[in-house]
């Protein structure tokens, strides 16, 4: 009895340090595991930062770039004077784009959004000098592309003046850049100490508490069996203690194989792919019998020969290693199933293996994925026609109502014509007063009239766009709407775009300008309009800015059935009728900037 408490005693030892062994491992690969995502985030972040010190230095180059070549403009007059305003607008262009990511972050630069206390103030700081130097250089640009000298003086010493505060604030940024991220090195520096320490600590604590003990148990362990080995000629009397423990165990083995036969689909194969055992439910599942001998696997359990080869193949290159995947096996010409098939080599004597293999029927599964597949499938090219159904309807009904109105508006304005020209032949030129007051009224009807039917025709559908293109509609669109508003209207063929599109592209493209810059008269009450066209190999890039008083996006689009809400709806619904994407940005009291990205 005491044998047996201290047997009991030795193996809760045991255990009890097997546990603090792998406690000890876990804890170990977790600092390991730890201190690596720490190192690699901190490097990441010191990319990060590097690239921002960098992008921030180039900064103060572009700025002093800006300055030199402004001073050559204006001081320098040369054949290629227009290449330099365009290398000017670039540079002016790719610093301010800098400039932005710096101050606001960007996600594909690294540029963190999230800034320190001290950065967030330096930036605010440089903000009034920035803005300042881009909105006097693109004013000199302007001027310079009219050939006008006005107030040139004046703008390049404001550019002058807020370059030199730029270099210096973008000088306390870098060097507050570096700071930081020297602190940030420090701070790894310190971490990886720390866990270095731990990592130490935790391999002594093992060596004390967990292998030291474990030796002297392991020595004692040694000594029992020798000791052990002397009294077993004592012991032959339990043999019939032990021969009942075996048959225990047979019955035990037995009521496993017989789980085995009956719930698993296994069996037993040699390395060259022939059955040496296979489980009864396996065995009815594929009509094997235990009088066919010889017989190889891949031909009882596929009948395509391109199936059986590839079984062999796998059977072959993966008989030492062992293989698990899913097969697709057909029983007969119609007919197939799908397995989930594991191999497993076992070694049974020296020199000497064979291969168990399981498998699980998936058939039903896979059948219910390929339909929850096919479903998705159906129901999402269901929903891509809906919407392009729709978006068809919206154009269509779009179009015909305009060319409706076009033809009562033309009708009915030319049957005032009509009117006009009767009231014109009644006039008695005998009773001279009331004559040169009912022709003074006629004139002014006479262009009130002219000028409703050049406006009603115009927006409808304007001759410009049938016969010279895009292009030529959008400067014409601009050109008449200034006039008849009295508004600033400019357009800006940046890249020289000149080639002809699908007519229904264009029509699109002019409605969705036509209805960008007609928001900005009507609700921004905007003074100031730009519209910038270009392009690249794939993509047509049209920018309509207004210098209007602006909108909160999220509060337009809730209100779907406003005026201002559907004009969204229905700008979303033509551009992706076309394939394209529509990006709106509005700042309340500085303007809207709409962009359409068509391709091409």
């Amino acid at each position: 009895m005491k044998e047996k408490t201290k047997v009991s005693s030795d193996k809760n030892t045991f255990i009890r340090l097997r546990r603090l062994y792998f406690f000890a491992l876990l804890t170990i690969g977790i600092t390991v595991l730890l201190s690596q995502i720490l190192i690699q985030y901190n490097l990441n972040q010191q990319r990060n930062d590097s690239r921002i010190i960098n992008i921030s230095g180039r900064q103060r180059m572009l700025s002093q770039k800006i300055v030199k070549e402004v001073l050559r403009l204006h001081f320098v007059e040369s054949d290629s004077t227009d290449n330099e305003i365009v290398t000017l607008q670039k540079t002016l262009n790719f610093w301010s784009k800098n400039q932005e990511a710096l101050t606001m972050g960007n996600d594909s630069l690294g540029f963190p959004k999230d800034k320190s206390k001290t950065l967030v103030l330096l930036y605010q700081e440089i903000q009034p000098s920035y803005k300042k130097m881009v909105e006097a250089t693109n004013q000199f640009i302007q001027h310079k592309k009219r050939k006008s000298t006005k107030d040139n003086k004046k703008l390049v010493a404001e550019i002058m003046q807020n370059g030199d505060v730029f270099l210096q604030k973008m000088n306390e940024i870098v060097l507050t850049h570096d700071k930081e991220a020297h602190e940030k090195v420090t701070k790894q520096s310190l971490t990886e100490i720390i866990l270095f320490v731990f990592t130490l600590l935790v391999l002594l604590l093992e060596f004390q508490f967990i292998f030291k003990p474990t030796n002297e148990k392991i020595e004692k362990l040694f000594s029992k069996l020798l000791s052990s080995e002397k009294k077993a000629l004592k012991l032959a009397y339990n043999t019939e203690i032990l021969s009942e423990i075996k048959e225990n165990s047979v019955k035990e083995l037995k009521s496993l194989n017989y789980a085995m036969e009956n719930t698993l689909l296994y069996c037993r194969i040699t390395n060259s792919g022939h059955i040496i055992h296979i489980g009864e439910k396996f065995a009815k599942r594929l009509n094997y019998n235990s009088f066919t001998k010889d017989i190889k696997f891949s031909k009882l359990l596929a009948v395509n020969e391109k199936e059986q080869q590839q079984i062999d193949r796998i059977i072959l290159e993966r008989q030492r290693s062992g293989w698990q995947g899913e097969l697709k096996i057909s029983i007969n010409d119609t007919d197939f199933i799908w397995l989930d098939l594991s191999m497993v080599p076992v070694t049974i004597r020296k020199n000497e293996s064979e291969l168990l293999v399981i498998c699980f029927d998936i058939t039903e599964r896979k059948k219910a994925q390929q339909e929850v597949e096919r479903l998705n499938f159906e129901n999402s090219t269901e929903k891509i026609n809906q919407q392009k159904i729709i978006s068809s309807k919206i154009v269509e009904n779009q179009e015909n109502e305009q060319n409706r109105i076009a033809k009562e508006i033309h009708d009915g304005i030319g049957q005032m014509l009509t009117g006009l020209k009767f009231s014109l032949e009644s006039i008695n030129l005998n009773d001279r007063e009331k004559s040169e007051q009912k022709i003074e009224y006629l004139k002014k009807l006479s262009v009130d009239i002219i000028k409703g039917v050049r406006t009603a025709t115009f927006n409808l559908m304007p001759p410009e766009l049938t016969d010279h293109g895009i292009v030529s509609s959008l400067a014409k669109l601009t050109q008449e709407l200034s006039k008849l508003t009295g508004k600033e209207i400019l357009f800006y063929n940046k890249t020289d775009f000149d080639q002809r599109l699908d007519s229904l592209i264009e029509i699109n493209i002019y409605r969705l300008t036509q209805e960008a810059i007609n928001n900005a008269i009507k609700y921004a009450e905007s003074t100031h309009i730009i519209v910038q066209l270009s392009h690249s190999e794939k993509i047509l890039s049209i920018n309509i800015d207004d210098n209007g008083k602006g909108f909160d996006k999220k509060a337009v689009e809730k209100r779907r059935n406003s005026e201002s809400g559907m004009g969204l709806l229905f700008m979303n619904e033509r551009v992706q009728y076309i394939n394209g994407r529509v990006y709106i940005n509005s700042i309340l009291g500085e303007g809207t900037r709409v962009t359409f990205n068509i391709p091409i």
